[in-house]
This record gives structure tokens, C-alpha cells and sequence, in this order.
């Protein structure tokens, strides 16, 4: 869900803002996903009003959802989505650096450490073309601004996902907490944009008819795919895998928002950006090494069936021996 669905959220946040200012849009979708949530929580039975639970939740939806996405949003009004993407992916590599408690696995592990930066480097080859152009000299002080705003987004987001696996838990923990959680983040951050929008004049300025459909379907897949699922996909998957680990959607996203630009946009996807696909689709193999546990399937396939073969023979031999000795007179045998 978090390689596809969110992959797919950068076409639709660009469909979306073909009829919404970028704070009303997050806005509409977190306030609305998040609203949908907590109600849905509410007929489950889920406790839904805990302090401790909505306090870390608050905090949560500000670093992840207000802050990484608000600056997202707004900076694609103006920059190539490639360069968003490539500095958004630059988060892969915060994981590694501010994960303290696995500072001593991750930095001892070269198959993670080498597959981080090959996955930067293959993000950077994805988008090497806008990069030039997004460069040039008439646009470069925006650009300048928006790659700045990007990487404080990408630490923000870092430092929320991190929280959210060490600190996000409420020490009483009650069936579906984790999902009241994720509930109160997004309603928590959609709070925050409208009070945004509010002040930006974006909720003053909107017009109904103005909207057209493609901008409708857009943020109501962003309300139930990017956000519903995918992004509860993601605080789930925190929780029961290691950050690195699900830091990989970083490099993946790209590659799911090229192909949906060629497939409904009719962009051309260049010899270069396939060769970049398979060095980021590498460099995710070399992060997740030993999650698939290759390195105990190599040594299988090389000792292993050698003594599984010996001792085959062995047994073999042995019974042979036996029953021949068992069918043989007693005269026979002591010859």
C-alpha cells in the first residue's frame, strides 16, 4: 500500500490542485479521512477520548501530515515533481542517521548502508532531466527556497515516524489504540490546515463551480486510498518492522509516480529512467537482505545439500548392508 497507493498520490495531489488551494486541500482530506476514522472507531467500540493517546496523535499529525505534506503540497505549485520526489526521498537516509537504537545493526549492516545511497542515487537518475531544467538560473532562487523546505519536510517527517515507533504508543494500551491514533493524527492535522487555509483566504476564495470533476475524484481518492489506508498502513508497519525497512517507499514512490505520468499522461519514460528503475528496485533487494533472509539462503544452497547428499548415501548404504547380512545363512555370513 505505501510503495503503490502513495506512489500514486503525487499524480493525484497535481489533479487535485487544478481546483483547490494547497491548504484547503489538506484540509478537506485529513480533516475528512480522519472524521471518518474516529466515527468508524466510535461503532467499533474503541475508546476514542484518551489524553495520552491524542497527545502523542497530535504531535504525530503536526511532524508527518501539517508539516512534511503541507510543504509537499505547496512547494509542487511550483516545482518539477521530480525534484519534489528526489528530496522527499532524501528521508530513506534521515532513517539511518537519526535511528539511534539501531545506529549499531544499521551501520554494521553494508547491505543497508550501500542500498540507502544507491537509492538516492537512482532517484536522482529517475528525475535527471528535470533536475537539470529545475536548476536553471530564471527559477533557482524558488527552487532554492522549495529544496530547503523539502528537506526540513523530510526530517520532520523522519522525527515524527520515529516518535511514532519509540514514543507513540500510549503505555495503556487498549484494543484499537493504534487505530484511534492514526485518526486523531489526521483529524489533528486537518485542523491545522484549515486554520491555515482560513488565514491564506483559500477557504473565502472557493468556489464550488470552479472545481472541475477530475479535481473531485482526485482528493477523494487522496481522503480514502492516500489517506485511509496507505497512511495506516504506514503507522502500522512502524510498528512491527524496522524504520529503514519502511523507509524504502521513498525510492519507490518515484518510480510508481513515472509510470503513472507515462500511462495517463503520455510521458515519455527515457532508456535512463529505466536503468534508474533497476537501480532503485536494487538498491530496496540490498535494504531488505536480511528481511528476506538471502544470506542464510545462499549458504544453504552451497553446504547444505552436499552433507544432506553424504549422508543420503550413507544410510542407503547401511540398509543395503543390513538386509543383505539379515538374508544370508549364519555359515555365509560368518565367511
Amino acid at each position: 500500500m505505501i510503495y503503490i497507493v502513495w506512489g500514486s498520490t503525487f499524480f493525484f495531489i497535481h489533479k487535485a490542485l487544478a481546483g483547490f488551494g494547497p491548504f484547503l486541500l489538506g484540509a478537506i482530506r485529513f480533516s475528512t479521512a480522519g472524521l471518518l476514522m474516529l466515527v468508524w472507531c466510535y461503532f467499533q467500540g474503541y475508546r476514542l477520548f484518551h489524553r495520552a493517546t491524542i497527545f502523542h496523535a497530535g504531535l504525530m499529525g503536526l511532524l508527518l501530515l501539517y508539516v512534511d505534506n503541507g510543504i509537499i503540497i505547496w512547494v509542487e505549485q511550483f516545482m518539477p515533481s521530480g525534484l519534489v520526489a528526489i528530496m522527499s526521498a532524501s528521508a530513506a537516509i534521515w532513517f539511518i542517521v537519526l535511528d539511534k537504537p539501531n545506529w549499531k545493526t544499521n551501520f554494521s549492516n553494508l547491505s543497508i548502508v550501500i542500498g540507502l545511497f544507491m537509492g538516492f542515487f537512482g532517484v536522482v537518475m529517475l528525475f535527471g532531466d528535470r533536475l537539470a531544467q529545475a536548476l536553471d538560473a530564471a527559477q533557482r532562487q524558488s527552487n532554492i527556497m522549495g529544496m530547503s523546505l523539502l528537506l526540513l519536510g523530510a526530517l520532520a517527517w523522519t522525527i515524527g515516524s520515529l516518535y511514532s515507533k519509540y514514543y507513540g504508543k500510549s503505555k495503556k494500551v487498549e484494543k484499537g489504540n493504534s487505530l484511534v491514533g492514526t485518526a486523531w493524527q489526521m483529524f489533528i492535522a486537518g485542523i491545522a490546515f484549515t486554520l491555515t487555509a482560513a488565514g491564506r483566504g483559500e477557504i473565502t476564495g472557493f468556489r464550488f463551480d470552479m472545481v472541475p470533476a477530475s479535481a473531485w475524484w482526485a482528493i477523494t481518492y487522496l481522503i480514502g486510498m492516500g489517506s485511509i489506508v496507505a497512511y495506516s498502513s504506514y503507522i502500522w508497519l512502524l510498528q512491527v518492522r524496522p524504520a529503514t525497512e519502511v523507509s524504502t517507499h521513498t525510492y519507490v514512490n518515484p518510480i510508481v509516480a513515472v509510470l503513472l505520468g507515462a500511462w495517463f499522461a503520455h510521458e515519455t519514460v527515457s532508456y535512463s529512467q529505466l536503468m534508474a528503475l533497476a537501480v532503485i528496485l536494487g538498491s530496496v533487494f540490498l535494504i531488505n537482505w536480511d528481511a528476506y533472509k538471502l544470506s542464510n539462503l545462499f549458504i544453504k544452497k552451497r553446504s547444505f545439500p552436499q552433507v544432506r547428499d553424504r549422508t543420503n548415501v550413507r544410510t542407503r548404504i547401511r540398509t543395503v548392508l543390513t538386509t543383505h547380512t539379515n538374508d544370508q545363512p549364519d555359515d555365509k555370513v560368518r565367511g
